[in-house]
């Protein structure tokens, strides 16, 4: 049941990204006057609309997405035309039938009354700024949700409170195996178990040393391997002190990310600990969140070389990597999951569900930056492009070289698009084959 409550929530929230995203392309074409015929979400059979002014606004069949439609986004041909005349063939007369097919498409539905309200005839950077405001309205979102997480609810932070106590010594697996997790006869107590360590004691000294935090009491138990300690900890409003016979034990070593990379000999003690949420300040919430941008950046730049690995858990079974590429499908399984677990708090479901949502936002902004039709950073690339001729022209004293032939791009834009859909399917077989899981 609640599997199926958080897909359906996760596909609410992915229908109100792609309506926001649209909403920032939609108000600045308002803003800067450009005739604007449709604002639609998804794609395929329109399944509500209604005509407010000259825009259709409606909801379509497929939400894999959503436009707008600008009036003129592409210009007339030199000679004005705007139907197709070549019969080359050959590569040439492709790509020739592919620009002059678009040409014809975008330029069919202009009308004498549209001159001065196309899109092609704006200055480039109110063009930039028109192409730029979809992505930057899911950065807004994705950097909005993430602050005020970290602001007003925190990060778990492991405290020195004790949660759970081990009532045996098990050695941790290497990377790659199984880890064992039930006690045999054969497996000693650990030192906590023996010294009658209860969850919720608070351990606030370890052999005369004052403890203030995890990482620290982690420190200081991993370097008494075969050492008998005092202990101090708060129970119930007192404080005791106990002798603990510290024992050695393969522990995990693990990367900045959270994942096991080896084993060490260390010392052991036998508990976890609780990880309340921390608020953060203002300016750690800005650090954070830089980072929350660069990490997102770094797995947009990474997905091709992930993609061997999505094709070995597809046809060989390989585990999936929690940074491996998921689609819709796979975020909403993710989203059902996060709702359905058990072994997590109403809090932390909330936290985990808000950072899915910022995470594919930001995923939004990054892949439609890209310089590519037909992303919105191709547009943006081209808007960049005609700005810098224009300004190069007139340094030189040559007259103004007109707008840039965004059709010209299209032949790119086809072969970007198909890559896309290839990575859609790609990513939607893995989801539903062999899904990225979170909790085991």
């Amino acid at each position: 049941m609640w599997t199926v409550i958080g897909i359906v929530a996760f596909l609410l929230a992915l229908l109100f990204s792609i309506a926001w995203h649209e909403a920032g392309h939609l108000t600045f074409a308002k803003l800067f006057n450009v005739r604007t015929t449709q604002y639609m979400v998804g794609f395929g059979k329109t399944i509500w609309s209604k005509q407010v002014g000259e825009t259709e606004y409606g909801f379509k069949a497929i939400p894999l997405g959503g436009y707008i439609r600008m009036i003129g986004m592409v210009p007339p041909g030199p000679d004005g035309k705007q139907k197709i005349t070549t019969t080359a063939m050959g590569a040439a007369g492709l790509v020739r039938n592919i620009v002059e097919e678009t040409r014809a498409g975008d330029r069919s539905q202009v009308t004498p009354q549209d001159d001065g309200r196309q899109f092609y005839q704006l200055h480039p950077f109110k063009r930039i700024i028109i192409m730029a405001a979809g992505p930057v309205m899911n950065l807004i979102l994705a950097v909005g949700i993430f602050s005020v997480l970290l602001v007003g609810i925190g990060v778990p932070t492991a405290s020195t409170t004790v949660a759970t106590v081990s009532q045996c010594v098990i050695p941790a697996a290497a990377s790659g195996e199984v880890q064992r997790t039930d006690c045999t006869a054969d497996d000693p107590q650990t030192p906590a178990a023996l010294a009658g360590l209860l969850p919720g004691d608070t351990i606030v000294g370890f052999n005369g040393t004052t403890v203030t935090g995890w990482a620290q009491l982690t420190a200081l138990i991993q370097a008494a391997a075969n050492q008998t300690v005092q202990i101090e900890y708060v129970r119930n409003g007192q404080q005791y002190t106990q002798s603990v016979a510290i024992v050695e034990n393969q522990r995990p070593v693990v990367d900045d990310n959270g994942q096991q990379t080896g084993v060490k000999t260390a010392g052991f003690l036998g508990i976890s600990t609780t990880s309340p949420y921390q608020p953060q300040s203002i300016g750690a919430a800005i650090g954070r969140t830089g980072d929350f941008i660069g990490a997102a950046a770094k797995a947009v730049v990474a997905i091709p070389a992930r993609i061997p690995a999505l094709w070995s858990a597809i046809f060989d079974g390989q585990p999936r990597d929690l940074n491996s590429p998921v689609g819709i499908v796979g975020a909403g399984r993710i989203g059902g999951e996060i709702l359905e677990s058990d072994s997590t708090t109403t809090q932390d479901k909330l936290v985990l569900f808000l950072n899915l949502v910022a995470g594919f936002n930001m995923s939004l902004f990054l892949l439609n930056m890209l310089p590519l039709l037909p992303l919105d950073g191709g547009h943006i690339f081209g808007a960049v492009i005609e700005w810098v001729r224009k300004g190069w022209a007139k340094v030189r004293g040559k007259k103004d070289p007109g707008p840039f032939d965004v059709a010209k791009l299209m032949p790119v834009a086809y072969v970007v698009a198909l890559l896309f859909i290839g990575l859609t399917a790609l990513t939607l077989v893995a989801d539903v084959v062999n899904p990225v899981k979170l909790f085991g």
